[in-house]
């Protein structure tokens, strides 16, 4: 069931002309007028009479929900045909919407039911706040919460995991351990959250990384040069990282058919989170390459001695549809590039050696990216009850104090999960890394592998993101910045540096020299540009500085009778006499072992547009 939930000031319908499927009713149900109500646009669809109960019970708890929040004094039920191409019979949709304005009743709320099946004309004012207009898609077995949404179950208890010991979050000495308190406070509900604009969507614009579409949905970027290249090295990184580990790359489609029971069901943990097309099957756009992976190894023969098998996919890209007040710049998009790896394990052992391997790759992506990250450690009482020692030693194994929460029963399609967060300048938590122990899919995917047995068996499937999405680590590259801005000049890793070097020749004269440097340094895989504008040195210094680029040198006489060029130091602010192959030496190393695509753009600044 698609549905739009309107909080109005007021609401008029009058019923004009029945269609062939209207439904009888008496005078007085011809018209209506309601003020102060929670609307309730529905569309029920072809999937929802497999279990309309479910269907009318699911709509009524998100009814409830949001009729709380918004503190309505009715609610109105209205039939809405548009919401959704697949459309279910009006038989089954009548059946669905008297039972919901029933159980409402039940629990004494304000409701009305519009007539089914009538052309109807209406008038509605809508408030205007930022809960008055919300989507949803119910579905017969909605969870509460998407995978990356906070999961404070009712009963979950919460620790400060440290040295194999549990401290209470409460009484925890937080001095000197990170930003770990901000992330305990996000993740138990205590957080002063400011309702302004973060730091790096100004960044991301200054910076010609990327910028709001307004033409597309929102949460759809439009990225520039600079910023596609910072992305795919990236990309780039994360392949190495993943094909080190033994996965194999797929690719598959980004949309997929929710009558398929197996994809329903995943895509179900996702409630309304679903990103649906408008065509005449029910087609959802996927929030994650796990449908993909999953029908890949669910047609793939495999044997114990196969195992573990590993596939990854770089999603470009990934949909969740996040409703409109929460997509703000990198952080949280509608359209994201995502990093998906599933390792497909014969047994709970194997997985937890995998899971420890896949920890290390998740913890050296903070190292490589010069990013602090925060850590959260959860498992079901059962799984800490029987891995306890275990969990304790991945801990250790990490090296820091992290939150633990143990959850009372599984609600997820995982038992175990541990999420690395980077903290934004604002104080909130950027989720980035996971490594997540999936005990569901084999069986819903009917992914068998034949054991030392001879019987089949379902694996255990591990998911991680070893980076999260590719537009988070922007983001929170960008939101460190902010936050260290007092205490050292803002700048990407030099690796990920769009220009690494940049030359400045005093004079036309001096531009020649410049570029025959330039290509000497460019042959060392080393992206260099050359300042060839008209402005004056100190303008061209400012330029460099306002870009973030981590190596400046002049060029003027006195370079062209010398070995040596005075290159500024943009990390230490320092102006260090180099030669040419020194300096290719420093960068090159700060190079090694990462991923390196060429200049995207012109190398004489003159010859360059300004997005």
């Amino acid at each position: 069931m698609r549905v739009l939930l309107i909080h109005s000031d007021y609401i008029k319908y009058e019923t004009k002309n029945k269609t062939p499927v209207a439904e009888e009713i008496d005078e007085a149900k011809k018209n209506g007028a309601f003020d102060e109500s929670l609307v309730v646009f529905t569309s029920v669809e072809k999937e929802d009479e497999k279990n309309p109960d479910a269907i009318a019970k699911n709509l009524v708890k998100e009814v409830k929900k949001v009729y709380d929040e918004v503190k309505a004094e009715n609610v109105v039920l209205y039939p809405y045909a548009h919401l959704s191409p697949s459309l279910g019979s009006p038989k089954f949709a009548i059946e669905i919407l008297k039972e919901a304005e029933e159980l409402l009743k039940e629990d004494d709320y304000d409701v009305f039911r519009v007539p089914f099946g009538w052309y109807k004309g209406f008038q509605l004012s809508c408030k205007g706040h930022p809960l008055s207009e919300l989507s949803r898609t119910i579905t017969a077995d909605m969870e509460d919460d998407d995978e990356e949404e906070k999961d404070k179950g009712p009963g979950s208890k919460w620790f400060i995991l440290e040295d194999g010991q549990l401290s209470d979050c409460d009484k925890y000495d937080y001095t000197n351990k990170g930003q770990l308190e901000k992330l305990v406070k996000n993740e138990l509900g205590h957080g002063e959250s400011e309702e302004v604009e973060p730091p790096h969507v100004k960044l991301m614009r200054e910076k010609e990384l990327c910028d709001y579409e307004s033409a597309s949905d929102v949460g759809n970027l439009k990225w520039y040069p600079k910023g596609r290249l910072v992305r795919d090295l990236l990309s780039d990184y994360v392949y190495n990282l993943v094909v080190d580990q033994g996965a194999m790359p797929i690719e598959t489609p980004i949309f997929y058919n929710l009558e398929n029971d197996a994809i329903r069901e995943h895509a179900a943990k996702f409630g309304e989170r679903q990103y649906r097309t408008a065509t005449k099957n029910p087609l959802m756009l996927r929030f994650a390459c796990c449908f993909g992976a999953f029908r890949v190894m669910g047609d793939t023969f495999l044997t114990w001695k196969n195992l573990p098998a590993k596939v990854y996919e770089l999603s470009t890209y990934s949909f969740r549809y996040e409703q409109k007040g929460e997509v703000v710049g990198l952080k949280r998009l509608r359209a994201f590039t995502m990093p998906d790896f599933h390792s497909f394990c014969k047994d709970m052992d194997s997985t937890l050696v995998e899971f420890d391997k896949q920890v290390d790759m998740c913890v050296q992506t903070g190292v490589d990216l010069d990013v602090n990250y925060e850590i959260i450690f959860r498992a079901t009482q059962d799984f800490y009850d029987e891995h306890k020692e275990w969990m304790y030693n991945t801990a250790r194994r990490i090296g820091k104090p992290m939150l633990l929460e143990i959850l009372p029963e599984r609600k997820h399609y995982w038992s175990c999960k541990i999420d690395f967060a980077a903290i934004d300048y604002l104080g909130r938590p950027i989720e980035n890394p996971t490594v997540q122990i999936d005990v569901e899919s084999g069986k819903r995917f009917d992914i068998n592998y034949i054991g030392e047995d001879e019987k089949e068996h379902h694996p255990t499937i591990l998911h991680c993101s070893p980076t999260g999405s590719i537009e988070r680590v922007i983001c929170s590259l960008l939101e460190k910045t902010a936050i260290e801005k007092d205490e050292r000049a803002p700048m990407l890793p030099t690796w990920l540096s769009p220009i690494q070097v940049r030359i400045l020749p005093i004079a036309d004269k001096h531009i020649d020299y410049a570029n025959q440097l330039a290509d000497k340094i460019q042959a060392n895989n080393i992206r260099v540009d050359v300042d060839n504008s008209e402005d004056r040195v100190g303008k061209k210094i400012r330029n460099a500085s306002k870009e973030w680029i981590p190596y400046i040198f002049v060029v003027g006489d006195k370079e062209l009778e010398s070995d040596t060029v005075q290159v500024t130091v943009r990390e230490t602010g320092e102006k260090v006499d180099m030669t040419i192959d020194e300096l290719i030496q420093e960068v090159s190393n700060k190079n090694k072992g990462m991923p390196y695509r060429r200049l995207p753009i012109p190398r004489n600044t003159a010859q360059r547009i300004h997005f």
